[in-house]
């Protein structure tokens, strides 16, 4: 149950940026309540989390997948292209939180 709620708070927090970039610095109303919705949401699943899974290591799952997901959603939709070194540093990410996931002893699986 720990995961799902992580994946509805990254699921959110993804959504949540994205309509932040559709706001245009909240000056288009529907997509900044639409961001502040994802957030709201993201940090209340992010809640239930915590319950059970250390702070750092859902913090960095949440953000290491959040960071990942957005930029593929930024590179795909709004035309952001990534470098080289963009790309080696967000499989970085990706490695970091498989080994976290994988081989520390402070995920409960």
């Amino acid at each position: 149950m720990t995961y799902l709620f992580l994946f509805v708070a990254i699921c959110s927090e993804v959504f949540a940026t994205t309509m932040l970039k559709l706001s245009d610095s909240f000056v288009r109303p529907l997509p900044g309540m639409l961001s502040v919705f994802g957030y709201c949401i993201s940090f209340y699943a992010l809640s239930f989390t915590l319950r059970t899974m250390p702070t750092g290591i859902a913090y960095a799952i949440w953000s290491g997948v959040g960071i990942v997901l957005i930029s593929a959603i930024s590179w795909v939709k709004f035309k952001q292209a990534l470098d080289a070194p963009a790309m080696i540093g967000l499989g970085l990410i990706i490695v970091g939180v498989v080994v976290v996931n994988v081989f520390s002893k402070s995920v409960g699986h």
